[in-house]
């Protein structure tokens, strides 16, 4: 077996790792999403009533936060917070870390961050007062840094074995990138060039670590409709109508390995120019994150130790 081959077999089960991760990462959020829509369907007619009209309700038993569905979301919810806290756990337990890659817990600790604040409103039935209220807001703010945490992970460049590349490899990935742009016919260099617009390297350096942010996320929002108008320079208007005017893939091999190059070198040029600003606002972000992760433990603590005490369990 040539050299050649014994890589092809070991990528093999990786990628099989990657495609079960990414099915039950994809079940998950299923999941999530049939829940709260069944408690949406079930639940509205008691969640839009005012807190003097509740007990009224015949599902005011149920879906109160002591009933018997608001208490079991309420240990849902205490579930899901203990394994959001596994994941940094991971990184200090040797045994832990070996379970699995960083990249697929932190998906996973995403979906949890995402889902646990909704399991936890549904289970205050949407009325947040107290302590329990504190800790609901606090936990809101994490999911939301937790989204843009994960975003700022995936624009470091990073190797099969998860290793972060260094600027020489990534530099010439995006050269044999360009080297495949220019070898092609189907799409001229005029119409690649809006996909490859990019500020200055000085004026990134300049950038705000928000303004930074935000620049990094207009361009990935802007570039598949940059994508789709290449599908369109080249399809004819049957491809066009058939593709969603570009925004789908068209079943011409040709044309979608071409946009796929274009696609990844157009990514990777926008993550080396902001290389540098993507570590500096991810560290920034560590250090907001994690103190309103703490508190929300702290807060949440509280809470459950009260209900334990009056009785409410």
């Amino acid at each position: 077996m040539n050299a050649n081959a014994t890589i092809a077999a070991s990528a093999l089960p990786a990628q099989a790792q990657r495609s079960r991760h990414r099915f039950f990462l994809i079940g998950g959020y299923c999941l999530a999403g049939t829940l709260f829509l069944a408690l949406s369907l079930y639940g509205f007619d008691y969640y839009t009533l005012g807190a003097a009209q509740r007990p009224l309700s015949p599902k005011y038993d149920l879906l109160k936060p002591s009933g018997a569905i608001g208490l079991k979301l309420g240990i849902l919810g205490l579930a899901m917070f203990f394994a959001i806290f596994l994941y940094p756990i991971r990184k200090r337990w040797k045994w832990l870390s070996r379970q699995g890659s960083a990249r697929n817990w932190l998906d996973a600790h995403v979906l949890l961050g995402l889902t646990a604040p909704l399991v936890i409103a549904f289970h205050a039935s949407f009325k947040f007062r107290g302590i329990a209220g504190m800790a609901f807001w606090i936990m809101a703010a994490v999911a939301l840094s937790g989204v843009v945490g994960r975003y700022l992970y995936g624009q470091i460049p990073r190797s099969l074995s998860t290793a972060e590349l260094s600027l020489k490899e990534s530099q010439e990935l995006q050269e044999k990138l360009t080297r495949q742009l220019a070898a092609q016919r189907l799409i001229s260099p005029a119409h690649l060039r809006p996909l490859f617009r990019l500020p200055s390297p000085q004026r990134v350096s300049e950038l705000p670590a928000l303004v930074a942010l935000v620049y990094m996320l207009a361009l990935d929002s802007v570039r598949p409709l940059h994508v789709a108008r290449l599908r369109q320079r080249v399809l004819g208007w049957g491809g066009v109508l058939t593709t969603m005017g570009g925004l789908l893939p068209s079943g011409d091999a040709a044309i979608e390995q071409v946009v796929r190059t274009a696609r990844a070198q157009a990514g990777l040029s926008k993550r080396i120019l902001f290389l540098s600003r993507s570590q500096q606002v991810f560290h920034l972000w560590h250090v907001v994150h994690r103190p309103f992760s703490y508190s929300f433990a702290v807060l949440a603590a509280i809470h459950v130790g009260v209900v334990l005490l009056l009785g409410y369990m």
